[in-house]
C-alpha cells in the first residue's frame, strides 16, 4: 500500500518549502523574502482570504533564521502553514516540475 495523498502532499510541500530555502539562502538580498511578503500582501486583499494568511504575515516579519525553521520544521503548525505558504515563483519551473515527479499526488496503486 502506497502513501495517503495528504501525506504525499505533505512531503511535496515540504520538498518545495526546502528548495525555497535554499533559494533564499543564496540570496543575500533575500529577494524571494521581500516577494513572500508582497504575495501575502495580495492575498490578504481578495475575499475570503486564508486565516493563516494573517498568521503569514506577522510570521514575514521575524528574522529570515527563524522563517527559514519554520519553513523546514515539522509539526502540525508547520505542515498547516506550507498548505498556504506565500513562497510562490521562488523556484525555478523545473525545481517544480521535478518536486511534482517525485511525489505525485495521484499515484497508480
Amino acid at each position: 500500500m502506497g502513501m495517503t495523498g495528504h501525506r504525499v502532499v505533505d512531503l511535496r510541500n515540504r520538498a518545495y518549502a526546502a528548495a525555497v530555502v535554499a533559494h533564499i539562502d543564496a540570496d543575500p538580498a533575500r529577494e524571494g523574502l521581500t516577494q513572500a511578503r508582497e504575495t501575502c500582501a495580495r492575498w490578504l486583499l481578495r475575499e475570503g482570504a486564508e486565516p493563516d494568511l494573517h498568521e503569514w504575515q506577522r510570521i514575514l516579519l521575524e528574522p529570515w533564521e527563524r522563517i527559514r525553521a519554520l519553513l523546514l520544521a515539522e509539526g502540525e503548525r508547520a505542515t498547516r502553514l506550507r498548505q498556504s505558504s506565500p513562497f510562490v515563483g521562488i523556484i525555478t519551473d523545473e525545481e517544480r516540475s521535478a518536486i511534482l515527479r517525485e511525489y505525485p499526488v495521484h499515484a497508480k496503486a
